[in-house]
C-alpha cells in the first residue's frame, strides 16, 4: 500500500485508536459591491491543533490569487484557462489581483496584534508569535481583505449576465486553512486548477448585498425575517412539509419590489453550517426560487431547493431541478449514508458543473437529459468528497470515480430509468464501459488514478479519473466481491471516514477487510497501472477447452461451454486460476465433447481483444 499501517490509520481501512484531525471554523462578513465586482469581507478563523505538534506556522490557502497574470497557474499554461472548460473555452484566464490583504492579525485577549506573513502564489505562510501547542491548543486570526470577483467560469467562480440580472457564484472567497494531517503535516500543493482539500468546522457567514438581490448559499438561512416577505417565509414554511415542489419567489414576481422586505440599500444575509469543509453562495436579482422536502433516513427531512432565472424554466430543464436534487439526496441517503446538512442548492449561473457543500453550480442553459445527470453527479458530490473528505488534488478517483459510480444507480432509478443506463461524457461517453475503457487501457499516455489531479494530461482528466475510477468499482461489486460484500464495505468505509481524511491506502484496506478478500491484485492492476485484460479461448480439444491469459491485468472471468448435444454450462474462473501459469485447461464433470466455448458471454470484462474471446471447435 501507498502509506503504512499506525496508530492513527489501522490494518482494517479505518481511523486508528490515535486518529487526530485539525478543525477551522469561520466567521465571515462579506459585502458585495456591484459596480466594482468587489467583495471585501473581515474574517475570523477559529484554529484547532488537535495534532500532537506545535506550530510554529500557519499555512493558508489564498486561491483567489489563481487569477494575477503572475500566478503559477497561468504561467504554466500559457495564459489559458486549465482544467475542465480549457477545450471549450479558449482565450485568456480572468485576471486580477487576487486576494488583497488589508490586514492580517492574532487575537490576544481582548486585543489584535499584527503578525508577519509570506505569500507565495496561492497560499500565505502566517508566522506566529510563538508555536501553537498541540493536543488542542486554539487561536484566532483576523483577516480583512478584497477582491474582484473573475468574469464568466472564472475557475470555478464567476458573476455573468442572465436577461434579467447578473448571477454572481461566489466560490473560493476567503483565505482558508490548508490541511495539516498525519501523511504530509501542511499539505501545501498549490491552486493549478484542481480541486480542494480543506479541514472541518463550522461556518457562521453574513453576505450583504442589495436589496434586491436574492442570496441562495450552503447552510441554512438564519434571519428570514430580515430578508425575505412574510408571502416567501410562509411559502418556505409550506415546502418544508411538501413532497412537491413549491415555489417561493416565481417567475413574475422578479421585478415587483413588493416581493423584497425593502426598496432601497442594502440586505444582510447570514447562514450558518455546521460539520463543513466549506461554503458558498450566489446572489442575483433574476432568481426564481422554489423548494421541496426531502425524506431522510429515520424520520429526518431536509429541504431541497433551486434557484434560476426565468429563461432556465421549462418542463424539461430547471422547472425539474429540486425534483433532481431531492430524488438524488433521497436515494444517495437511503443507500450509502444519510445526508446531514439542513438544506441543498442547484444554482443556474456560470460557473456550470462545480459542487460544494449542499450547493452545485449548474448553468443557465443546461437542460434535458444532461441537466439530470449534472445534477446526480455535482449533489453527489456532497458524498465524495464533502462528507468523506479525502484530497481532491493529490487523488481525483477518491471523488470523481466514487461519485459518478454511484450517479450509475441514480440514473437506473430517477423516475424508472428515463434517463438510464447512465452513459454520459462522466462515464463511458454513449458506448459500453467494457468497450469504451479500452480508449484508456491501450493509451500508452494515459495517466494511472494514482497520479495528482494536476498532473492528467490533455484530454485524459475525465476518462481516467471519472470513467476508469467509476468503472473499477462496478468491477468490484459486480465481478469480484458482488453486491453483498460490496455495498456492506463500502458502506462502512463512508462511515468510518465521515468527515475524516482518507487516503487511497485507507480505502483499499477497508474494502480487503471487510470485503473479506486479498484485492492487492486488482490494486496494482487498475489502480497502480493500466494494465490490460485479454482472456482467450486458444483450443477444443475434444472433452477439454484450453484458455489463456495473454494480458497483465487478471480478473474473475466468467467462461460459457457448449456441448455437442445442444446444453451449456457456465463457469467463474477465479483470479487464482492464473496465479502460477498463464494457460488453462477445462473438461465437464462427465467429459462431454465440447463445441464451443465464449469468454465473457455477458460483455461485462474489460477485454482488449473479444476476436479471441470466442472459439468453434472444427
Amino acid at each position: 500500500m501507498p502509506d503504512p499501517v499506525n496508530t492513527y490509520r489501522s490494518s482494517n481501512g479505518a481511523p486508528g485508536p490515535q486518529y487526530w484531525q485539525n478543525s477551522a471554523d469561520y466567521e465571515l462578513h462579506a459585502a458585495l459591491d456591484t459596480k466594482s465586482k468587489q467583495l471585501a469581507t473581515d474574517e475570523i478563523i477559529t484554529y484547532t491543533n488537535n495534532s500532537p505538534d506545535a506550530l510554529p506556522s500557519l499555512w493558508i490557502l489564498l486561491e483567489q490569487n489563481i487569477y494575477r497574470k503572475d500566478s503559477r497557474s497561468r504561467l504554466a499554461s500559457g495564459g489559458v484557462r486549465r482544467g475542465r472548460r480549457a477545450a471549450a473555452e479558449a482565450g485568456p484566464a480572468p485576471s486580477s489581483e487576487g486576494f488583497i490583504l488589508d490586514a492580517v492579525e492574532i487575537e490576544s485577549g481582548k486585543q489584535r496584534t499584527k503578525v508577519p506573513y509570506l505569500v507565495d502564489d496561492t497560499r500565505m505562510q502566517v508566522q506566529l508569535p510563538e508555536p501553537l501547542r498541540g493536543k488542542g491548543g486554539v487561536l484566532r486570526l483576523h483577516i480583512h481583505y478584497h477582491y474582484t470577483v473573475p468574469g464568466a467560469w472564472g475557475g470555478r467562480t464567476s458573476v455573468g449576465m442572465s436577461k434579467q440580472g447578473e448571477i454572481y457564484d461566489i466560490a473560493q472567497w476567503y483565505p482558508r486553512m490548508c490541511v495539516y494531517d498525519d501523511l504530509r503535516g501542511w499539505d501545501t500543493l498549490p491552486y493549478i486548477g484542481a480541486e480542494f482539500y480543506l479541514e472541518y468546522g463550522h461556518f457562521d457567514y453574513f453576505v450583504t448585498v442589495p436589496w434586491n438581490y436574492i442570496v441562495a448559499g450552503s447552510g441554512e438561512l438564519v434571519n428570514p425575517k430580515d430578508v425575505l416577505t412574510k408571502t416567501e417565509m410562509d411559502r418556505l414554511a409550506q415546502a418544508r412539509t411538501s413532497d412537491a415542489t413549491v415555489y417561493i419567489r416565481k417567475a413574475d414576481e422578479i421585478n415587483d419590489p413588493a416581493t423584497r422586505p425593502k426598496r432601497d440599500g442594502d440586505l444582510t444575509w447570514h447562514f450558518h453550517m455546521d460539520h463543513t469543509r466549506d461554503a458558498v453562495w450566489s446572489a442575483s436579482p433574476a432568481f426564481v426560487w422554489d423548494a421541496a422536502r426531502m425524506n431522510l433516513p429515520d424520520g429526518k427531512t431536509s429541504l431541497a431547493m433551486s434557484v434560476y432565472p426565468p429563461e432556465s424554466a421549462g418542463p424539461d430543464a430547471w422547472d425539474k431541478s429540486t425534483e433532481y436534487v431531492k430524488n438524488t439526496i433521497e436515494n444517495f441517503s437511503k443507500h450509502w449514508y444519510p445526508y446531514e446538512w439542513p438544506t441543498a442548492v442547484s444554482i443556474a449561473g456560470f460557473s456550470s458543473g462545480m459542487e460544494y457543500p449542499g450547493v452545485v453550480f449548474d448553468g443557465v442553459d443546461d437542460k434535458g437529459p444532461f441537466l439530470f445527470w449534472l445534477t446526480a453527479h455535482e449533489i453527489g458530490h456532497d458524498w465524495f468528497p464533502m462528507i468523506v473528505g479525502s484530497n481532491e488534488r493529490r487523488h481525483a478517483f477518491m471523488d470523481e470515480g466514487f461519485n459518478t459510480f454511484i450517479d450509475i444507480e441514480e440514473s437506473d432509478l430517477y423516475a424508472n430509468g428515463k434517463y438510464g443506463p447512465k452513459r454520459d461524457s462522466e462515464y463511458s461517453a454513449g458506448g459500453e464501459p467494457p468497450d469504451m475503457i479500452l480508449k484508456v487501457l491501450d493509451d500508452p499516455d494515459a495517466p494511472t488514478l494514482m497520479v495528482a489531479a494536476d498532473d492528467y494530461t490533455g484530454q485524459l482528466g475525465h476518462p481516467v479519473s471519472y470513467f476508469k475510477g467509476a468503472y473499477g468499482m462496478v468491477l468490484l461489486r459486480e465481478q469480484i466481491l458482488g453486491p453483498e460484500r460490496f455495498d456492506r464495505a463500502f458502506r462502512k468505509y463512508i462511515r468510518d471516514w465521515a468527515y475524516k481524511h482518507p487516503s487511497p491506502s485507507d480505502f483499499f484496506r477497508a474494502m480487503e477487510s471487510e470485503g473479506g478478500e486479498d484485492l492487492s491484485w486488482f490494486w496494482r492492476g487498475w489502480y497502480m497501472n493500466n494494465w490490460r485484460y485479454d482472456v482467450a479461448a486458444d483450443k477444443i480439444d475434444g472433452t477439454t477447452a484450453t484458455l489463456s491469459n495473454r494480458g497483465q491485468l487478471v480478473l474473475p472471468t466468467t467462461v460459457e461451454f457448449t456441448f455437442t448435444d445442444g446444453t451449456k454450462q457456465r463457469v467463474k474462473l477465479p483470479v487464482e486460476t492464473w496465479l502460477t501459469k498463464g494457460t488453462y485447461t477445462w473438461s465437464s464433470d462427465d467429459r462431454k465433447p465440447i463445441a464451443s466455448v465464449l469468454v465473457d458471454p455477458d460483455h461485462k470484462l474489460p477485454d482488449d481483444n473479444r476476436a479471441n474471446n470466442a472459439l468453434t471447435s472444427k
